[in-house]
């Protein structure tokens, strides 16, 4: 279930309205529950504390619907089209549609609607094609809890979570729904979804009685879309779906969407085609009108123009080539959530990473168990061993590692009392167990953070004082053990009265340093590979991890990843706001970093300028994830990493990330190829409409001529979506360029109407069109002639503009350096055939055209030619000069 980013003071607005609290469906039930005893309120919801069974939860499946939250509707066949037609570009047309059909051009209004169903027929089966794969492949990586049924613990797709289920709640967990918790130990959530407060709040398990409280306050309830910062707890499903406080806020805001710079580029574009298609309209119509004298001629050619300059297929080429996109990337194990993040992968410029699992192989071993003078100790495996046995929350890789080493029955004669659990604060985790006399506490964690705690220590059966000038002999063999690439962690103990039944972290004090267990993560045999094609693909790697600095140096230096320094979290801490941005800017390791540090470095790149992605999978990384431009996730993450993300790799694999930003650029190429083609054109088609509607005491084209031949370029720009990318422009990151692109507009754009003009030269000296002035000249000659000249210069019209696509496509010399795709070749070869058949077609009458004299084609052929060299070498001067991709 993805949890959409709603605005937190809307949210509060929703939640308090002072006098009109916002009331969810199913909130009276939840603060009646909320208020009963642990067993009154399973009778309540008629469970028992071994839960659902399999077919209760499937008859409740069926009568309370699947646990989702609203979702903008999927819009049937007529709801979709014409939602698709209040595009600007799409109602323009359709109102010159209706002005043609009305003034009883009907040939014209036909076209037009042909065009109009081309754009958005097209747009339509392909987007829903690729969005029910996507949506499929969507459903590989949704979020899944663990719930009690039958008394066993069943994993389920949040989706399937109903009221009544007992869900177990830990470190990194989703709040799968509202619900009342049955136990807590240590349990804080963070709730800024809802409320926009940042600090975790504490949650237990006590009746809780609602007077004078709003819901959100309730101690024993937690919220769908709250996310488990530590502690854990099981809690009892109230309300799913639209009827939990999220899901009823969720369906008020909806159509809610974050306008990306894609999108905004996109829309700028648009509306400055629109601009020019006025002020070209207006000038064509008077110009006609005054000259010609036939003003409905005018306006029917007036429209014509402005069908000719609309870029109508521009909604159907970029849907097409994002969705295209999501479903190439996802064979290459990358699924994309939200398509417009493809945009930003692309323009990535700067990744960061923690190194476990992208440089390291994410696989823990346990190699070493160390007393503090460096001798292996079974006392400090065993200890290592219950602590991880007996936590009962979200086990890391070190535990499993821990655990898969084994002791033999050392938990036999153990029994839990109390667990303190792992916080990112704290960075240990402590458990107590009752062993024969005492009952004793058994801490792990981070070296420097247990020395902190310890007042101790121990070798063999001899305990001594902790005083500090002798830590720097006792962190010798950590240090060693770094040097060598090991991550260490630090064992302690306490023993406490087995009369004390409670404790807190308070009693993490005192404690004797037992001593320490050494883990290995291999380096990744793809990581030197990745990170090379990463850095000529022009991504530069930043590393934002939570372990220390000399096993960061020591992977790193495995991996040939070069780093001249490394910073700490403590002294990012202290640096002043400039030195800040700095450091960020110019160290490319940072270690020992608290989620609020990483989330903070992120930010300062973007307000650096930096496209900036973050792979993170961790409960610490949610942050940075929402934080980064494009937040990118794995499969096997934690669900709060998950939902942050944009993008999921079902494969940790730097390998798999390159391959999806340079499909990323890959789609933004082909959008631009588009966006670069229909401006140059449109450009140049203005010189030549305007000069030849003052020039020729006739139209240069015939109105249905004019829409015609767009409706044939349109289809040959279809084959755009597939069309191949030269690999020097997807070589770099690729941002929005709406200036870059305007530049290519005036610069190359006029070229076309040289050769225009020279057509216009070429019909009316050299056939014989400027008879049409000569007063001898007959009515039915003159129309004969002109018919020659607009025959003449439609088919040169659509041969140049069809075939500049192939020119434009590519910085290399076409044809020869680089090939289109088989798709768009075909398309192009099509047109181009049909614009050479149309003036010897049964279709020439009712278009108004004649055969073209043989000699014709042998200037058309040389137009072509020199039309396609001069703009390969302004293309090529304009690319030099001003870059662009």
């Amino acid at each position: 279930m993805k949890i959409p980013p709603l605005g937190f003071r809307e949210n509060r607005k929703l939640l308090n309205r002072e006098g009109s609290r916002f009331v969810s469906p199913g909130e009276h039930i939840l603060v009646e529950i909320c208020g009963l005893a642990r067993q009154e309120a399973l009778e309540r919801l008629e469970v028992t504390g071994r839960g659902l069974s399999a077919e209760e939860a499937a008859r409740r499946l069926d009568e309370h619907g699947p646990n989702e939250l609203a979702q903008a509707e999927h819009l049937g066949f007529w709801a979709d089209i014409l939602h698709r037609l209040r595009n600007p570009l799409n109602i323009q047309l359709l109102l010159i549609a209706a002005i043609s059909g009305t003034i009883g051009e009907l040939k014209s209004a036909f076209i037009v609607g042909a065009m109009v169903v081309l754009s958005i027929g097209l747009s339509y089966i392909l987007d829903r094609r690729s969005g029910r794969a996507v949506e499929a492949l969507g459903k590989r990586v949704q979020s899944r809890s663990i719930v009690l049924r039958e008394g066993k613990e069943t994993e389920v797709t949040i989706s399937e979570i109903v009221p009544g289920d007992i869900v177990l709640l830990q470190a990194g967990s989703i709040v799968p729904a509202d619900l009342r918790l049955l136990s807590a130990k240590d349990f804080f959530v963070s709730e800024s979804v809802l409320t926009g407060e940042s600090m975790a709040v504490e949650k237990s398990a006590l009746p809780a009685v609602s007077a004078g409280r709003s819901v959100t306050e309730l101690p024993n309830a937690c919220f769908l879309g709250s996310t488990v910062t530590s502690g854990t707890a099981q809690g009892l499903v109230v309300n799913t779906g639209i009827r939990t406080i999220f899901g009823a806020i969720s369906e008020r805001l909806v159509e809610r969407r974050e306008e990306t710079s894609f999108d905004r580029g996109v829309r700028s574009f648009t509306w400055l085609m629109i601009r020019f298609m006025v002020v070209m309209v207006c000038a064509v119509f008077f110009i006609v009108g005054f000259t010609k004298g036939n003003w409905i001629e005018a306006l029917l050619f007036g429209l014509s123009v402005a069908v000719g300059l609309t870029p109508e297929m521009l909604p159907m080429i970029v849907t097409v080539n994002l969705a295209k996109g999501a479903l190439t990337m996802a064979k290459r194990k990358v699924i994309v959530k939200r398509l417009p993040s493809i945009q930003n992968f692309g323009a990535i410029d700067i990744l960061c990473t923690d190194k476990t699992g992208t440089l390291t192989q994410d696989r823990v071993v346990l190699k070493r168990y160390l007393d503090i003078t460096g001798r292996t100790s079974e006392d400090v495996l065993t200890y290592a061993y219950l602590n991880s046995y007996y936590q009962t929350g979200l086990r890391s890789l070190i535990d499993h590692a821990v655990l898969d080493h084994g002791v033999l029955d050392a938990e036999a004669n153990c029994r839990l009392v109390d667990e303190l659990p792992f916080d990112f604060q704290r960075r240990r985790m402590s458990v107590v167990v009752d062993y024969e006399e005492d009952h004793v506490l058994i801490c792990k964690g981070a070296v420097e953070e247990i020395y902190e705690c310890c007042s101790h220590y121990q070798i063999g059966d001899e305990i001594f004082p902790l005083i500090p000038m002798i830590r720097h002999n006792l962190f010798e063999e950590v240090d060693h053990l770094n040097e060598e690439g090991f991550r260490v962690l630090g064992v302690a103990y306490r023993e406490f009265p087995r009369r004390q039944a409670t404790f807190t972290v308070q009693d993490e004090r005192d404690l004797i340093l037992l001593g320490y267990i050494a883990f290995f993560d291999p380096p990744k045999v793809s990581a030197l590979e990745a990170i090379g094609q990463l850095r000529n693909a022009g991504v530069r790697i930043k590393i934002l991890t939570g372990d220390n600095a000399l096993v960061t140096r020591k992977v790193c230096r495995d991996v040939e990843f070069a780093i001249d320094r490394i910073v700490s979290g403590a002294e990012l801490a202290s640096l002043s706001e400039a030195e800040f941005r700095r450091v960020v800017e110019e160290v490319d390791a940072f270690v020992k970093l608290n989620p609020t540090q990483k989330e903070e470095i992120v930010r300062q790149l973007r307000e650096n300028g930096h496209v900036v992605g973050f792979l993170g999978d961790g409960i610490n990384d949610a942050p940075a994830l929402k934080a980064a431009d494009v937040g990118i996730s794995v499969d096997s993450a934690v669900d709060v990493a998950k939902e942050a993300a944009d993008i999921v790799l079902l494969e940790k694999n730097l390998l798999v990330l390159e391959e999806g930003i340079i499909e990323g650029r890959r789609v933004f190429a082909n959008i631009v190829k588009y966006i670069r083609m229909g401006a140059s054109s449109n450009f140049g088609n203005m010189f030549s409409v305007v000069g030849a509607s003052y020039l020729f005491p006739f139209l240069p084209m015939q109105p249905v001529q004019v829409l015609v031949n767009n409706l044939l370029y349109d289809f040959s720009q279809t084959g755009i979506p597939s069309d191949n990318v030269d690999e020097e422009l997807i070589a770099k990151p690729l941002k929005w360029d709406i200036a870059n692109i305007k530049r290519f507009m005036v610069v190359v754009g006029p070229i076309s109407s040289i050769f225009d003009y020279a057509t216009y030269a070429l019909m009316w000296f050299f056939f014989g069109c400027r008879l049409f002035s000569d007063p001898a000249t007959s009515a039915v000659s003159r129309e004969g002639l002109a018919r020659l000249f607009q025959t003449g210069w439609f088919v040169e019209s659509l041969l140049t503009q069809t075939l500049i696509v192939h020119i434009i496509r590519t910085k290399r010399l076409p044809f020869i350096g680089s090939h289109a795709s088989l798709p768009m070749t075909l398309t192009t070869l099509a047109i181009m055939a049909i614009a050479a058949w149309l003036p010897y077609s049964p279709f020439a009458a009712g278009l108004g055209m004649v055969p073209l004299p043989s000699v014709y084609w042998l200037w058309i052929v040389a137009f072509l030619l020199c039309y396609a060299i001069l703009t390969h070498y302004v293309k090529t001067w304009f690319f030099n000069r001003y870059g662009g991709e």
